[in-house]
């Protein structure tokens, strides 16, 4: 799994230069707005996500909200898109998103943050107008490689935890999407992850005592995400 991260992460690296790099990329009035029948990219970006969760854990009697969660770091990727004709479209990519949910327990007014950076591979199917609006659906896979946890009590006495490729949360994450894109770049997406975000197999060792702090735990993520997506289309 370190080896596919690894690899991946170079890859995304790798595109992003030479989206960039590539002057015969960059859009021009003699650009044609599409190219239907070849695959062309963009640099994709989510940009803000405003998630949150629904969970339930050995904290709460039954199913519970968590707490709005808002980010705008870091997410960023690439994106391939294949269009079929003017009005039917596919497109995948690779891209970098930070994800997670609060727990706030009132009993003690505390708060606990966690959330993982993830490697994602998705996709999708456009139909609409692919010279400007259209709507978008479809699926994918999330690749956590580092975990936080952060906690405290009215913001005091702060406990922080970070680890790299670590087993907190499953090493496959997948999701579901709908969503539309509107001209010149922006989307608009809802996301939806059906399992369960933390592992709750996974053993803490404190002191030579271990334990299952994610024991009972069921949390699924939904999220608001806004981003932008620059195409680099080839000249005819």
């Amino acid at each position: 799994m370190k080896k596919l991260i690894t690899s991946s992460l170079a890859m995304l690296c790798i595109y992003g230069a030479q989206a960039q790099e590539n002057p015969g990329g960059h859009m021009t009035k003699s650009t044609p707005k599409t190219k239907v029948g070849s695959v062309y990219f963009s640099t994709q970006m989510d940009g803000y996500i405003l998630s949150t969760a629904m969970y339930n854990g050995t904290k709460v009697a039954n199913s519970n909200i968590g707490t709005p969660r808002f980010t705008a770091f870091l997410h960023i990727g690439t994106t391939a898109h294949y269009n079929f004709n003017s009005h039917v479209g596919l497109f995948s990519g690779l891209g970098i998103k930070n994800i997670g949910f609060i727990e706030k327990f009132d009993n003690s007014d505390s708060t606990v943050k966690r959330r993982v950076y993830t490697i994602g591979l998705p996709l999708g199917l456009k139909v609409g107008n692919m010279f400007g609006t259209y709507g978008m659906i479809g699926g994918g896979v999330d690749f956590p490689f580092n975990f936080r946890e952060k906690g405290f009590v009215k913001r005091s006495n702060k406990q922080k935890f970070n680890e790299w490729f670590g087993q907190q949360t499953p090493a496959v994450m997948p999701y579901v999407f709908i969503g539309a894109h509107f001209k010149p770049g922006l989307n608009v997406k809802l996301q939806y992850y059906p399992t369960n975000f933390l592992n709750p197999d996974y053993v803490k060792t404190v002191n030579n005592v271990s334990t299952k702090p994610y024991a009972g735990y069921n949390v699924n993520l939904a999220m608001v995400t806004l981003g932008i997506d620059i195409p680099y289309r080839p000249k005819s």
